[in-house]
Order: structure tokens, then sequence, then C-alpha cells
């Protein structure tokens, strides 16, 4: 099962990258409960995700199971972790030490996950030099001095939303090269950044809709 040759990332849709985390997940579970082999099909059961659709985002990624025997979860969870850079550390700095930033800052799930915040940069003086969770928080001026002793290349971005635009173009002039941005706001980057939105506002208001749509329906 592990792949025989490379992996074409460049052609690999972004649902279906979307959908490897959740695959791996349950496999987790599973292989925790001793199981030492799966079908799609109790994945897709698991999961609400169609078998058929299971079994093409494995094989976008040289992943395909046995006849009668389905994958090997240690196998599977091997080559899922690699592909998805969960099986090394990625160093991260945070932008925005305020109540989202803080909560990301204590979530010591992420670094299962291959992610480890190592700073926090803030302005607000309540909060620069302090520390949460053991990671030191510093003023925002102290970019450019930390980024040169880390090189870090992964920036998450929990500032105001008024503030968004200008720190991310000053996280790209140090030198992140990938913004995780939590802000409402879609800032505009070179192509050359990889920019990931997670707005959980957006979220909420998807929650609404289909909550007030599903009340009209009764």
């Amino acid at each position: 099962m592990i792949p025989q040759k490379p992996i074409d990332y460049d052609h690999i849709p972004e649902p279906t990258l979307r959908r490897l985390p959740w695959y791996l997940a349950y496999l987790k579970l599973e292989r925790e409960k001793g199981e030492t082999n799966i079908s799609s099909t109790q994945i897709s059961r698991a999961i609400n995700v169609g078998a058929s659709q299971i079994a093409k985002d494995l094989s976008m990624i040289n992943v395909s199971g046995k006849t009668r025997v389905g994958y090997d979860v240690n196998e599977l969870v091997d080559v899922l972790e690699d592909f998805l850079g969960f099986s090394h550390t990625h160093k991260a700095f945070l932008f925005g030490a305020g109540s989202l930033g803080g909560a990301l800052l204590h979530d010591k799930g992420l670094s299962q996950y291959g992610m480890e915040i190592v700073a926090g940069f803030d302005v607000n003086p309540d909060r620069v030099s302090m520390s949460i969770n053991d990671i030191p928080v510093y003023h925002l001026d102290d970019f450019d001095q930390m980024q040169s002793q880390m090189g870090v290349s992964i920036g998450i971005l929990t500032v105001p939303v008024d503030r968004a635009q200008e720190v991310a173009e000053r996280m790209v002039a140090g030198g992140i090269r990938a913004i995780w941005n939590f802000t409402p706001f879609r800032i505009h980057m070179p192509e050359n950044i990889v920019v990931q939105n997670t707005s959980i506002y957006a979220h909420l208001a998807l929650i609404f809709n289909r909550l007030d749509h599903q009340s009209q329906k009764k």
C-alpha cells in the first residue's frame, strides 16, 4: 500500500485535501481499538462520505486497498500523516494574542498534527512580554529580529480585522511564506504566498442560515 511512484501534488483537488484528515482521524480511532485492516465501506459508514469517493481520494496519493482485505490501518495512517505533513514539525508564529490567538496558543492539539507555535506577537502592552502556555509573546516590532533567528515560514493571523492586511504584508516582507488567516478579512497576497482562510464567523453565518432555513421548512 505504500506509494510506489511520485504523487502529483499539483493535481490533487482541494476537496480531497480537506477530506483526507477526516479519514486519518477515524483511522487513528480504529487503530486504538485494535483494528488492523479496514475497508472504504467501513470508513464511509463512519464519516458519511461515499466509499467510491474515499477510494478515489486515496488513489490520488497512490494508495489502494486489497480485495476482501481492505487497507492496512497502520500503513494507511503512516501514509496519510506523511502526505499531509503531520509526521514532522512545522514551526509557526502567531500574530494577535487576543482571545482567539490566546486560545490557539493554549491548543495542545496542534502539535499532534505537526504544528508548533514558537512565539506570538502583539502590540497590546498587557500581552507583550507574557507567556501563554509557555509560549512567549513579543511586541510586533520584534518580529524581524525573531524571524532572523528562527526562520519561520508559517504565520497564524488572528489580529483585529482592520489590521489584517497591514500585518499580513509585514509578515510576508519578513519572510513568512504561508498564512493561516483566522480573520474575516480576505487578505490580498502575492501568488507565491500560501493563504488558508479559516473564519469562524463565516461558518457561524452558514450555521445560522441553514438553521433558519430548516425552521422555515417545518
